[in-house]
């Protein structure tokens, strides 16, 4: 944190926007890693504890020059924070999007948005994804939903993707004609249900082409999510 940051703040909040910027700039790797995004495309941002504040990536920058001092501190009305680090730059094009989801949605502490190709294929196809193997019952707890089509640039995204997830068990939705997005508790909890939500996307896409699926029963899907949720691991932390 600089003394631009730490003067606009009191202590507890500048330690906790110091925190988020490091975890939501390393997590930007954790998309690359598991070949979730195109160039520049994609992004993650973290709710600031305390705040009515988030941090996301700048627009357009190379995944490779991502650092915390470049990562951007936004309003829940999607303002970047006059003075703050990383002011200088545009924030990501679907900042609008992420602060819609935070206004309405407070238990939601990570937003994470990919252009994965497996989820992606389902979103131009508009389908939802069924919950037809375990680990999708356990991570989503049931279906992938579809969202509406909706254009980038404003809120539209993110009123899609909350009513379309408020009350719904699924951590991730896709964007119809775009992809998917995932939230979480956190910033980490978001990417995981990302790297999750492709890895179900191409199990069910490959199952989908040599015949019929098998769906889980909904009281099978319900058992599973139960114990995974909150039986399984050694707490909520290692769980996600």
């Amino acid at each position: 944190m600089t003394e631009i940051d730490s003067a606009q703040f009191d202590s507890a909040v500048s330690e906790a926007i110091a925190r988020v910027r490091a975890d939501v700039a390393a997590l930007h790797s954790e998309l690359v890693r598991y070949g979730l995004i195109v160039w520049t495309g994609g992004n993650v941002s973290g709710r600031v504890p305390g705040a009515d504040l988030f941090v996301i990536k700048p627009s357009g920058v190379s995944y490779d020059d991502l650092a915390p001092e470049n990562m951007i501190l936004c309003d829940l009305d999607g303002n970047v924070v006059p003075g703050s680090v990383g002011s200088e730059r545009s924030p990501s094009s679907d900042t609008a999007a992420h602060a819609y989801v935070y206004r309405h949605m407070p238990e939601v502490g990570g937003v994470v948005h990919t252009h994965s190709t497996y989820a992606v294929a389902w979103a131009a196809r508009g389908e939802e994804i069924p919950c037809v193997v375990t680990a999708m019952a356990d991570e989503f707890g049931g279906p992938i939903p579809i969202g509406p089509f909706a254009i980038i640039g404003d809120d539209s995204i993110g009123r899609g993707i909350v009513e379309t997830l408020r009350g719904h068990r699924s951590r991730g939705v896709l964007m119809q004609n775009h992809g998917p997005f995932t939230i979480g508790s956190s910033a980490k909890d978001a990417v995981k249900a990302a790297v999750m939500l492709e890895d179900v996307a191409r199990t069910v896409h490959i199952a989908k082409q040599a015949g019929p699926l098998i769906p889980i029963p909904q009281e099978a899907i319900d058992s599973l999510y139960n114990r995974y949720q909150n039986v399984y691991g050694q707490s909520t932390d290692d769980r996600r």
